[in-house]
């Protein structure tokens, strides 16, 4: 029996309580972050699972309908394709989410992607329904939120754990976090593990109407200041933020991180290994507080990190270190007096997080 699925990128729109219809549109019409249906064909394999608006993962196989939206994707692990390269109606699945495109470089690690014919847009009034009609909309206001900013040298280099474990931390702390992820390709789950470690609100860029960050620099930029004013508004402690991929990659990433400034508090670079921390540096400039991610897996790669880098490395993964971690925090941040962890700072932490001359941090970029 077949099935409808909405893919997580129609979690800001209304289509389970307002009706729509599906109409083919010609190609000129085709834009990224429109809403789009397509039917599942070829033969299934481990990655014939859509991401639905919960961020539940629904196994789905020939036959079956998938609302998603148009967009880029460009993974430095997995795939890159773009909507623009449909050929015929025949589509992928770019990520679980439903952001659809055509795959022109695929990793040969990985199982077949997920394919799909195009079967139309969706509209209402004869017009097509478009992810930027449901984008948050705020006043413009100074952003002033203190953020602890999350990096990567790539895709799956620890953000996200490192992101969940600082939310935790802070909000067991009795501080008000929102968690956040500013650039990357359209998944819920990153974000939904911030909220189930802590964080009382989540944000991403689909909340902005992006299906993903691969777009014009003019285009990202006017989409997420709406979204960081909303944040503001909601007066956080502390907003934790991850930025998808790299910021090498054309995901905007340095353009997440000139919106928010002098805003940065704590900069974390999730690294994949400990060369890795050394080619982001001198590529971008990027003076970050501490490495965390497969990076620091080992003693070995910590002491090669501080041998290459300087920096200090945590492993947040070992349950061992979450109360060096904590400690960071603390003293990165400044948390003062009224909590309970000022002034018993480890020796360790004080080693691995050295002060400016006047006890500044480092300057951000």
């Amino acid at each position: 029996m077949t099935k409808t699925v909405y893919g997580s990128l129609a979690r800001i729109a209304d289509f389970g309580r307002e009706s729509y219809e599906i109409q083919a549109l010609e190609r000129r019409y085709w834009s990224s972050g429109d809403f789009v249906v397509g039917e599942i064909t070829g033969v299934r394999s481990e990655l014939y699972r859509i991401e639905c608006t919960s961020g539940e993962m629904i196994p789905v196989e020939a036959g079956d309908l998938v609302l998603g939206a148009f967009g880029h994707r460009a993974a430095t692990l997995e795939g890159a394709g773009s909507y623009r390269k449909i050929d015929d109606g025949h589509m992928h699945a770019l990520t679980s989410a439903g952001l659809f495109g055509l795959f022109t470089s695929f990793s040969k690690l990985l199982p077949k992607p997920t394919s799909l014919q195009y079967v139309g847009h969706v509209v209402r009034n004869g017009l097509k329904v478009c992810m930027s009609a449901f984008a948050i909309q705020a006043e413009p206001r100074r952003f002033d939120v203190p953020t602890i900013l999350l990096v990567g040298t790539s895709m799956s280099a620890g953000k996200t754990m490192t992101g969940k474990f600082a939310c935790e931390v802070l909000s067991k702390m009795g501080y008000k976090v929102i968690g956040s992820k500013l650039t990357g390709a359209g998944r819920y789950r990153d974000i939904l593990s911030f909220r189930r470690h802590g964080a009382f609100e989540i944000y991403d860029f689909v909340d902005a109407g992006l299906p993903s960050t691969v777009v014009p620099e003019d285009e990202f930029r006017p989409a997420i200041r709406p979204l960081l004013s909303h944040i503001a508004g909601r007066a956080p402690d502390y907003l934790v933020v991850e930025a998808g991929a790299s910021p090498l990659e054309p995901y905007n990433g340095a353009a997440a991180i000139d919106e928010l400034g002098d805003n940065i508090r704590c900069l974390i670079l999730c690294a994949s290994d400990p060369y890795a921390v050394v080619g982001v540096q001198k590529a971008y400039g990027l003076h970050p507080d501490l490495v965390a991610g497969p990076a620091t897996n080992t003693s070995a790669a910590l002491d090669l990190v501080r041998k290459l880098t300087g920096l200090p490395g945590i492993n947040v993964i070992d349950p061992g270190k979450i109360p060096v971690f904590r400690e960071f925090l603390v003293r990165t941040l400044r948390i003062d007096e009224r909590t309970d962890y000022a002034g018993r700072i480890s020796d360790e932490v004080i080693r691995a997080t050295p002060a400016g001359p006047s006890g500044s941090r480092d300057s951000r970029p």
